[in-house]
This record gives C-alpha cells, sequence and structure tokens, in this order.
C-alpha cells in the first residue's frame, strides 16, 4: 500500500479477455492503484495469463482459466493465502476462486450467464446459484470479515437496469435470479455499492450491440462487491468507474471499487 494510506481498496472488473485489455488493465492499475483487482472473464488459459506483466507493477497474480471461455484471477499488493480453485470438489475452477488477503477471505465468482429462461443453462445457473450459497454456509462465518466480488450476471433492483419494466422476466433479471441474490443478502452479505450511492442509472455493463449504450443509458448493474457486516462497518466508499468502457475497444463492462478503512 502506498505511505500513509488507512484503508483496503478492492475492485472488480469482467475485462473480456485479459489478451486484448492487457494493457488497458495494466493503465487502470497505474492510475487507481487497487490492493486487490479481481477479474472475470479472462479467456485465457494459465499459461497465457500474463503474470510476468502485473508482477512488474509488484502485483500477485492467482488466476484460474482456460482458452476462449470464462476464466477468473486475483491481483493483489498483498501476500496471498489458502487460494482454492473451483468449488471444494474441484468443479468450475475457472468460474470461482477464493483467497484470504489482508486477513480478509475473498471470493471472486463469474455467475454463468443463463442465456434464455427456458433452457438448461438458466437452469444450470439457478443451480450454481445453490451450490455457491451451500460454499459459502459451509465455509464461512456471516458475523466474520468476508467479501464477495465479481459478475454476479444479475442486476438485484429495478434501478440496476434501464428498462425494468421491459427486462423483467429476462436473464439477468429475472425473479427466480432475483430471489437467489435475496437468499444471499438473508445469509449475511451486503451490497456494497448501494450503502453509498442509491440512485438509479449507475451500470457496470453495456451489451456492445446497443449502439452509444454508454451515453444512452442502456445498461445494467450486474458486477458487484458484497460484503458481510463486520467489513460493511469498515465501507467508506464504493463507485463504478466507466472510464475504461468509454475507452477505444473497451470491455463491454467496467470496473466496480470499494474502499474499507483499515
Amino acid at each position: 500500500m502506498q505511505a500513509g494510506r488507512r484503508f483496503f481498496k478492492v475492485a472488480s472488473w469482467n475485462v473480456n479477455s485479459i489478451r486484448a485489455r492487457r494493457s488497458a488493465v495494466a493503465q487502470w492499475l497505474e492510475k487507481e492503484a487497487p490492493d486487490v483487482l479481481c477479474l472475470q472473464e479472462t479467456k485465457a488459459a494459465d499459461d497465457d495469463f500474463p503474470e510476468r506483466a502485473f508482477g512488474e507493477m509488484d502485483y500477485i497474480c492467482e488466476f484460474s482459466g482456460e482458452k476462449s471461455y470464462n476464466g477468473v484471477a486475483i491481483l493483489s499488493r498483498f501476500p496471498v493465502k489458502g487460494v482454492k480453485k473451483g468449488f471444494e470438489d474441484g468443479g468450475d475452477p475457472a468460474r470461482i476462486i477464493t483467497a484470504t488477503i489482508n486477513g480478509i477471505p475473498v471470493v471472486n465468482t463469474y455467475v454463468p450467464q443463463g442465456f434464455h429462461p427456458m433452457s438448461e443453462k438458466f437452469r444450470y445457473k439457478l443451480d450454481w446459484f445453490e451450490r455457491l450459497y451451500e460454499y459459502f454456509d459451509r465455509n464461512f462465518n456471516p458475523a466474520k470479515p468476508l467479501l464477495w466480488v465479481g459478475d454476479f450476471n444479475v442486476a438485484p433492483e429495478e434501478k440496476d437496469v434501464h428498462d425494468p419494466k421491459h427486462l423483467f422476466g429476462q436473464v439477468g433479471f429475472h425473479p427466480d435470479e432475483l430471489a437467489a441474490l435475496e437468499r444471499f443478502k438473508d445469509w449475511g452479505f451486503i451490497d456494497v455499492f448501494r450503502l453509498h450511492d442509491t440512485g438509479g442509472g449507475k451500470y457496470t455493463f453495456w451489451d456492445y450491440r446497443a449502439r452509444n449504450a454508454v451515453k444512452r443509458g442502456i445498461g445494467w448493474r450486474v458486477d458487484h462487491i458484497w460484503a458481510t457486516r463486520p467489513l460493511v462497518e469498515k465501507s467508506k466508499r464504493a463507485w463504478i468507474d466507466i472510464g475504461p468502457r468509454l475507452q477505444e475497444k473497451p470491455s463491454d463492462h467496467a470496473p466496480v471499487v470499494a474502499e474499507f478503512r483499515i
């Protein structure tokens, strides 16, 4: 951490290919200097992850990926302990990675998208949420500090999508997905961004297919940083940085950032 810094800065970003966005990520790290950056959809086999480039920026890299699809990574300025890739049975290592950083367990997830509510992929998504809930319930205590970050592929509230009336019932804003997220809240998680910004129109994802989507506000807030109460009580601020989404050839997602007092 920088000298005199009194907070722990965590960020999450679906980069939609770490090889395509390596320079953009490096520039953002140089500018924002987070203590921890969790990445999703890295789309790179482990041999192709640019570990050396980020290592030269004093970031420890832990990653688990596969060629062309999925992929998760954690970049940290602190020592990284207890790294686990996948669920307890080793399943889905390219969608979930867990580590303890600065004494705080961090669970970084890339939740399946779901495709269509009538599809098997949507059922898989709901089952995946169930597996994740059980993973938290078996391995963690909501009375202790815990961070859950990543691309959840769900917008939790009406104000988290640009057209809630039309989009309700579609993947990403379906009642079954909303119920799944509410269950995590009942377990003990709190949406850190919403502690600091209760307004609408704040998004992390804008579809490439929608022309001028960012300027027109055609977005979704599907990338999140959630925490248990012991961390929430130390929460200082949280925000979405849309700057990277406005650059040339960007990811379709923007980073979400949160700071905690230490």
